[in-house]
């Protein structure tokens, strides 16, 4: 079993699912540094007492996945003093505003129709699988910005579970994470407090009813079964973690070793 570290999370205010990804172990008995690569939800929310810790942290770049239908749902992230903001648009697992639109306004039949039935889980599936396949142009950015200079490093999306769950797996990949305390940290963003709230609009109690909740659930969950399908994928495509990082993204030897010794103790 992986050993369990405790988390010393802050209680942020406006910002959701933050966490320092130190203390993960490797396959070869080192540990990610802590302080240096962190995780969460977007950060057009934070309050000033979340922004006065944000920039405590000393980040160096903040790597934004969400697209422009995001941050206009949402708002540009909060501003640090001498921090690199580098939007990457990644896919969205629930990709384009009319999506979005059904589910925050969308009658029962109407997301029985679209969610129901397995839909909703295969659509995540799905979207991991071509994250992967697709955005190898981007997690090759993302990890030789990160070997180059580019730490402290915060990464987020929307609500820092899918596509930057994604982009951290990828780093911990990288880094020799053990797979099992890479799934662990993914299926953390399941915590009650880390969540992304689900915003429906109307008042009335069929807005939030049991059979509307369990359909939405797949969407908004961190689900083990998302993250594998992410890695069958590297396995089918390029036939091991190895050749994803060397052909897929471009990871040399020595890139890989300059990524270890910036993020592992």
């Amino acid at each position: 079993m992986t050993q369990q570290i405790p988390s010393t999370e802050p209680e942020l205010g406006g910002v959701r699912n933050f966490r320092d990804v130190g203390g993960l172990p490797t396959t070869d008995g080192r540990r990610v540094r802590y302080g240096h690569l962190f995780r969460s939800g977007h950060l057009a929310h934070a309050t000033e007492e979340d922004a006065a810790f944000l920039a405590s942290l000393g980040l160096h770049t903040i790597f934004d996945f969400r697209n422009a239908a995001d941050q206009k749902l949402e708002g540009p992230d909060v501003e640090l003093p001498g921090v690199r903001n580098v939007n990457l648009p990644l896919s969205d697992p629930a990709d384009g505003s009319e999506f979005w639109k059904m589910v925050r306004d969308g009658e029962i039949d109407q997301l029985r129709g679209i969610l129901g039935d397995g839909k909703a889980a295969n659509r995540m599936i799905n979207s991991y699988r071509t994250i992967i396949k697709e955005r190898t142009v981007e997690h090759s950015q993302v990890l030789h910005a990160l070997a180059d200079d580019s730490v402290p490093a915060l990464m987020h999306c929307a609500a820092g579970k899918d596509r930057a769950g994604l982009s951290i797996a990828v780093t911990l990949l990288a880094l020799g994470v053990e797979r099992e305390a890479i799934v662990a940290d993914y299926l953390e963003s399941n915590a009650t407090h880390r969540r992304y709230k689900v915003h429906r609009n109307g008042s009335s109690a069929g807005a939030y009813s049991p059979e509307v909740m369990e359909l939405l659930s797949p969407l908004f969950d961190a689900r083990a079964e998302y993250l594998t399908a992410a890695f069958e994928t590297i396995e089918a495509t390029w036939g091991g973690v190895e050749a994803y990082l060397e052909h897929g993204l471009g990871l040399t030897p020595e890139l890989r070793e300059r990524l270890r010794a910036r993020l592992l103790d």
